[in-house]
């Protein structure tokens, strides 16, 4: 199997765990079964040979207890989600919400929510996927062929890569404290680690990328006043861009060390 180029992997990723909740999601669903039909009692007792398996057992009863198996499921999702991720459209693979609100003629072309007949065209998607899905009864034609499983995969991997990244506020919660000072009793600010007066600049000087712009830290006050007189903006971008290169700073660190020892007055 070819491997995923490495500008996709994040795409395929979100693209993996779409796929493999729709399969568990099928998998764990109780399949009806078809009621027997009973025979008449004879009068006379009839004797039957054991029942043995068969040689050539049901491929959808063997199917349903293979993924059963956390390994096996996991096997078979990587299969499936591979094979398929390559057959998509190249826009697909590497599309994110900047590419989306920038491409008004993609948001044409991928109409939301699609369905077994909107789907994006994949000419190359090998008939196995087919086959295997069939097989372990996760589609059932002609009621659910490939089309209908795939399209709201397709519909929650899209909504998904062209989600506008969270605002800083919302990432407020992840801050135990100061990144730099590690004090967690005083408010906190978030620090552009690009700033954004440059954000033009370092995206079409090739800095950095576009999804890299929001990045931020949380700061106390002192900290962040700190950071913006220790450098430019350019400089900051270009080489202060992580916390953990502003650590990597002799200066950054003896200041965090002197300020993580000031506490606040009682008034």
């Amino acid at each position: 199997m070819t491997a995923i180029p490495e500008d996709q992997e994040k795409n395929y990723e979100i693209f993996l765990d779409c796929l493999s909740t729709a399969l568990i999601e099928k998998i764990s669903q109780p399949q009806a079964k078809p009621k027997r039909r009973t025979k008449p009692k004879s009068k006379k007792p009839t004797s039957t040979p054991p029942q043995t398996k068969s040689a050539n057992p049901d491929p959808e009863t063997e199917a349903d207890t293979d993924l059963t198996s956390a390994d096996d499921l996991a096997d078979f999702a990587g299969y499936i989600a591979t094979t398929t991720f390559h057959s998509l459209p190249s826009d697909l693979k590497t599309l994110d919400y900047y590419l989306w609100t920038r491409s008004p003629s993609l948001q044409t072309t991928y109409t939301l929510p699609f369905t077994g007949t909107s789907i994006p065209p994949l000419p190359t998607l090998d008939p196995a996927i087919a086959d295997s899905l069939s097989t372990y009864s996760i589609t059932r034609e002609p009621t659910q062929g490939i089309n209908e499983f795939l399209a709201p995969i397709l519909t929650h991997y899209l909504s998904l890569i062209t989600k506008p990244p969270p605002a800083p506020r919302a990432t407020l919660k992840e801050a135990t404290g100061c990144e730099i000072c590690e004090r967690n009793y005083i408010p906190l600010s978030y620090h552009h680690l690009i700033p954004r007066f440059v954000h033009s600049k370092a995206v079409k000087r090739g800095w950095h990328k576009e999804e890299d712009l929001q990045n931020v830290a949380w700061l106390c006050g002192a900290c962040h006043r700190f950071v913006h007189r220790f450098a430019g903006h350019e400089e900051l971008a270009r080489r202060y861009y992580t916390v953990e290169l502003l650590m990597e700073d002799e200066g950054v660190r003896r200041w965090a060390e002197w300020v993580g020892r000031l506490r606040w007055k009682g008034r």
